[in-house]
């Protein structure tokens, strides 16, 4: 499944809200979240799934280093 291909469009759907997957991209990788507790129900300090984060996890304490424990599902297209 990390071969597949997400526009925003089909990655706006996976926002983690009414049983839906929550799946973030971070320079052009999209990652699950789903199962994130901090991401329970699509959300994490003011940022939302579904969405390109790359700019946001600069902001963040934390940087890239929390993406080697996530899940990859595919790439941004």
């Amino acid at each position: 499944m990390a071969n597949k291909q997400f526009t925003l469009d089909e990655l706006k759907k996976f926002n983690g809200e009414n049983g839906n997957s929550a799946y973030v991209a971070i320079d052009g990788t999209v990652y699950d979240v789903t199962d994130v507790k901090p991401w329970q129900g699509g959300k994490h300090h003011g940022n939302v799934a579904g969405n390109d984060l790359s700019e946001a996890i600069m902001k963040s304490p934390h940087k890239h280093s929390v993406l080697a424990k996530l899940n990859e599902v595919g790439k941004l297209a």
